[in-house]
C-alpha cells in the first residue's frame, strides 16, 4: 500500500489519460463517419481541409495509443515494475493533444483550443513528475 501512496499523483494522472484517450479513441471508431462529417465542415475553411480523413486517422492511432500505454503505466507502476512505459504515455498524450491544439487553432477555433490547455496542463504535469 505504501507503494501506491507514494505514486498516487501519477496514478491519478494516468488514469485520467487513460480515460481520456480510450474513450476519445473508441468514440472515433465507433462514429467515424459522423467525426469525419463534423470534422470536415469544422476545417473546410482552413489550411487542413482536404486532409480532414488522414489527420483524423492520424489522431485516432495517437490517442489509442495513448490510452493503452498510459493504461500499461498504471499497470506498473501499481505493481513496482520499474518501466519507461508511463513515460512514454505521458509524452505521447502531450503530443496527441498538442496536434488537436493545432487543429483548433489552424480552425480559428480558439475557445476548443483554450479547452485542449485544460487537458494539456495535467499531462505535461505527469511528464515532470515521471522524469523526476
Amino acid at each position: 500500500m505504501e507503494h501506491l501512496t507514494a505514486n498516487a499523483a501519477q496514478l491519478l494522472l494516468l488514469v485520467f489519460l487513460a480515460i481520456t484517450f480510450l474513450q476519445s479513441g473508441i468514440d472515433k471508431v465507433v462514429d467515424w463517419k459522423g467525426n469525419l462529417n463534423w470534422l470536415t465542415g469544422h476545417f473546410a475553411k482552413s489550411p487542413l481541409g482536404n486532409m480532414v480523413p488522414l489527420l483524423l486517422g492520424t489522431v485516432l492511432v495517437a490517442e489509442i495509443a495513448s490510452g493503452i500505454l498510459c493504461a500499461i503505466g498504471l499497470y506498473t507502476i501499481s505493481i513496482g515494475i520499474d518501466s519507461d512505459i508511463p513515460f512514454y504515455g505521458a509524452v505521447l498524450s502531450c503530443i496527441s493533444l498538442l496536434m488537436l491544439f493545432f487543429g483548433q487553432r489552424m480552425a480559428k477555433e480558439y475557445v476548443g483550443a483554450q479547452t485542449i490547455v485544460i487537458y494539456l496542463v495535467p499531462a505535461v504535469l505527469l511528464v515532470y513528475l515521471l522524469q523526476q
